[in-house]
């Protein structure tokens, strides 16, 4: 493996744990954020929504430069034709949701009213569609990558990108609002740590093969 493809990977082991860390500081720090109402792309509101912006944005290009790794890794073997570009289109659908934010609603911020708009915005609307798009194209990955990656990762991994795989869509497509600001953080936590654990296996498989 090139020195070029483990710098990749190794955006793709911070992404996750910078994600979710950010996020989890924010929910216990912003003034009149509630998780169980409001979701956590309501942290892009207000005088500090710059610094979820920037979490959004940051990870999302994390995580294409490691699509990138995996690409160079995984090329012309099972789950590498498709299993990079859902990795990839993941991180631009973070990219997307950090730059066009939602609207103020369920109380946050602050001045927010606690009812919905009856419209939403433009950027509303293209913030929803790529905060659906994300976790559903880590999904993908999660499943296409499973027997590609058990080699690697050994049994539990089969288990574990499984369980991902097919829990991500249900928490992300569970009807009603209530409890939604839980499920997304943990479809957040699900899939940052799929990527940082994929590309951590991806690694330690490459040193693995250097000293062989």
């Amino acid at each position: 493996m090139r020195k070029t493809d483990r710098v990749l990977l190794g955006c793709g082991v911070v992404a996750g744990p910078l994600f979710v860390g950010v996020t989890v500081a924010q929910i216990l720090t912003r003034r009149g954020f509630d998780l169980r109402r409001a979701g956590i792309s309501s942290l892009s509101l207000g005088e500090l929504g710059w610094i979820q912006i920037a979490n959004f944005v940051l990870a999302g290009a994390l995580a294409v430069a490691c699509a990138a790794g995996m690409r160079a890794v995984l090329r012309g073997g099972r789950g590498g034709t498709w299993g990079p570009p859902l990795v990839a289109l993941f991180g631009v659908a973070l990219v997307v949701a950090g730059l066009f934010t939602t609207d103020p609603t369920l109380g946050f911020p602050p001045e927010a009213p606690f009812r919905g708009p009856p419209t939403l915005s433009r950027h509303a609307v293209v913030h929803n569609v790529a905060s659906s798009v994300a976790p559903l194209a880590l999904a993908a990955a999660c499943l296409v990558l499973l027997r590609r990656l058990a080699v690697r990762g050994g049994p539990g991994w089969v288990v574990y990108s499984l369980v991902t795989g097919l829990v991500i869509p249900v928490l992300s497509l569970w009807p009603g609002y209530e409890g939604a600001g839980v499920r997304l953080l943990a479809v957040a936590v699900l899939a940052a740590g799929w990527l940082s654990a994929t590309a951590l296996v991806l690694l330690r498989g490459a040193r693995a093969t250097r000293h062989t």
